[in-house]
């Protein structure tokens, strides 16, 4: 058994009772009356004690009325039109007070249900004469078919409503958002200073004490762990820091990614040199990205690669691109020693290392995925990590391309055949 329906619930939604007629509800009113050839037409909504006339055409003026009342109410839960070609013969309306001269003297009455998509009665659309009359099936036809206009109207009413509210809504989100990045880049910057003040001067007296000891004593191990330990720190407060930061406003161009590429060859090769890796970069797109952001990405990829290398093998590393329905999707394609499976997500979340710490390969603080996630997600993208063929790592993600063809609306590019 269905529900009780609560009538003022199901029309409030579509923001017309107690606002001034809706010209398009208006403009219905008066074909509906023009049709028929009466003049007097109604959109009606049915509330839960009320009916509210909410655009008019002839001598009534949109208005409130109670339904017990209202001829309308009488009909509301017939099958379909009703069409009365004579009121004071129909025993349901012939003491209405619309019919009486309480209030009207109408002889001829038509009405025409409105329904919400869900095929709810929101009310009616009806047409009234002074007069008894009949009309023939197209007249009744057309009456039905601007009913649904009617609908149609009123949706699109509830739709607007809905979406300005949802824009509000968003707005206010974003504004919030707005204030949360302010406080956190305010507040990173000055936890930056404040730890790094201490850290310098702990530095500082470190470098002092390591030339005041002698060589090859267990004294300047200890020095040059602490040291050790002291530059890790600063590099963490850089970390945390450049995460806080990064991900924020964009500064979108058009960027050709295998430049971006290249740039970080260049800054890694005395690292990628000293683990014997070979870099292969294959095609690449141009894209629309903030290229400092984007750069920084792929670094720490590459620079990834490189480190968790597999220690039987040189790295091998690989740089290419495919098309993934509008978007593009990059990535970065090693044959180190892998991430596990029910691991990879975790690699993403700050501070977090999911090799074995101990592990000379694992040196870093667990920031720069966070950060590449926090950077490829303010680009409308996605990032993740998957195995390579070779058992090692395959870290991609993707950017957002509105274009139909391939970079800037040129072909598509291909896939790097490269695969380890």
């Amino acid at each position: 058994m269905a529900g009780r329906i609560d009538r003022d619930a199901l029309i409030a939604p579509y923001d017309v009772v107690g606002h001034p007629p809706a010209p398009d509800l208006t403009a219905l009113a008066e074909l509906a009356a023009d049709l028929s050839g009466t003049p007097t037409a109604i959109v009606n909504l049915m509330g839960e004690s009320k009916q509210h006339s909410v655009a008019t055409y002839g001598r009534f003026e949109p208005g409130v009325c109670n339904r017990s009342d209202s001829m309308c109410n009488v009909i509301l839960d017939e099958p379909g039109q009703v069409i009365i070609n004579d009121t004071l013969d129909d025993p349901r309306f012939a003491d209405n007070p619309y019919v009486t001269g309480e209030r009207a003297n109408f002889r001829f009455y038509a009405a025409t249900h409105l329904r919400n998509p869900q095929g709810q009665v929101l009310g009616t659309l009806c047409v009234f004469d002074d007069e008894a009359r009949s009309l023939d099936d197209r007249r009744i036809r057309g009456l039905g078919l601007l009913a649904r206009q009617v609908d149609d109207a009123l949706e699109l009413r509830r739709r607007t409503s809905k979406l300005v509210d949802a824009v509000a809504e968003l707005a206010e989100v974003r504004a919030e958002l707005t204030r949360s990045n302010e406080a956190l880049h305010a507040f990173a910057g000055q936890v930056s200073h404040d730890l790094r003040n201490p850290l310098t001067a702990i530095n500082g007296f470190l470098e002092e004490l390591q030339y005041n000891v002698p060589h090859d004593t267990p004294s300047s191990e200890y020095v040059a762990r602490a040291l050790s330990s002291t530059h890790r720190m600063s590099d963490l407060i850089t970390d945390l820091l450049g995460f806080a930061k990064l991900g924020g406003e964009l500064r979108r161009e058009p960027v050709m990614l295998r430049n971006l590429v290249e740039e970080v060859r260049h800054d890694l090769a005395p690292a990628l040199t000293a683990v014997g890796a070979h870099l292969d970069v294959g095609p690449l797109p141009t894209v629309r990205v903030d290229a400092t952001q984007i750069r920084a990405v792929l670094q720490n990829l590459i620079s990834n690669a490189a480190k968790y290398r597999h220690p039987e093998r040189p790295p091998l590393i690989a740089v290419h691109s495919a098309r993934q329905d509008h978007a593009w999707r990059i990535e970065v394609v090693d044959n180190g020693i892998g991430v596990p499976r029910d691991r990879r997500e975790e690699a993403f979340s700050p501070l977090t290392r999911v090799h074995d710490p101990h592990d000379s390969s694992a040196e870093g603080a667990g920031i720069g995925l966070a950060t590449a996630r926090r950077i490829i997600t303010a680009h409308g993208g996605q990032i993740g990590l998957d195995a390579s063929p070779s058992g090692g790592t395959v870290a991609w993600f993707t950017l957002p391309d509105p274009t139909e063809g391939g970079p800037l609306g040129g072909p598509p590019t291909p896939r790097s055949a490269r695969v380890f």
